[in-house]
């Protein structure tokens, strides 16, 4: 399940019907998949991708996607350092980026210049779309991890646009996960930035 935190506000947003309505509010869609009652999420990628065929194709028709594929990162997965540097600066993209995460978690940082800069921890389970020209930038959590499906408007693939601001340097990928909820969550308030990647 997804956190949502907007770090100028102090606030965390777990639930998962207002994490929806919070990032409809900014442009961006959010779901939730269902995972080992559909496939085991460690499946080879033909069996992903066969396994989640409806949704990947109701996506196609939805947004102009024309190819899928899956995504699988390690912390020893090779030129893993310069594969992050391209996304972990402030970027846009022409074409929306979506994701449905299979496995590991990572954190998209939102830049909507209008509003204050927001996180979206994504989890096993969470689909995330960000529409094109959308100012944001993506990290890993400590553990490096992710397995994903994406899908792709142009089979060529896609090209970071980077934008010079800098703004995402002011931010840590703070990964709180679901076994830091139970202790502030309740209190409804989100941690300071001296959290560690973890």
């Amino acid at each position: 399940m997804a956190i949502v935190t907007v770090p100028a506000e102090t606030r965390r947003i777990t639930d998962p019907i207002e994490i929806g309505r919070f990032l409809n509010d900014h442009g961006l869609h959010y779901e939730i998949w269902p995972l080992e009652d559909r496939v085991d999420p460690a499946a080879p990628a033909a069996e992903i991708l066969a396994a989640y065929g409806p949704e990947i194709e109701q996506l196609k028709a939805r947004g102009g996607f024309v190819a899928a594929d899956v995504i699988d990162v390690y912390p020893d997965t090779p030129g893993l350092d310069a594969m992050l540097q391209k996304f972990n600066q402030e970027h846009t993209h022409t074409e929306d980026e979506v994701r449905f995460i299979l496995q590991g978690r990572g954190v998209f940082h939102i830049n909507p210049i209008d509003r204050p800069v927001f996180g979206i921890e994504v989890h096993a389970g969470d689909l995330i779309s960000v529409p094109l020209g959308t100012r944001h930038w993506f990290d890993l959590c400590g553990d490096r991890r992710i397995r994903a499906i994406r899908l792709f408007q142009d089979t060529t693939g896609w090209t970071p646009h980077y934008i010079d601001a800098g703004v995402h340097a002011g931010y840590e990928p703070l990964c709180l996960g679901p076994a830091w909820l139970p202790g502030e969550a309740a209190a409804g308030q989100a941690p300071g930035r001296a959290g560690s990647r973890s």
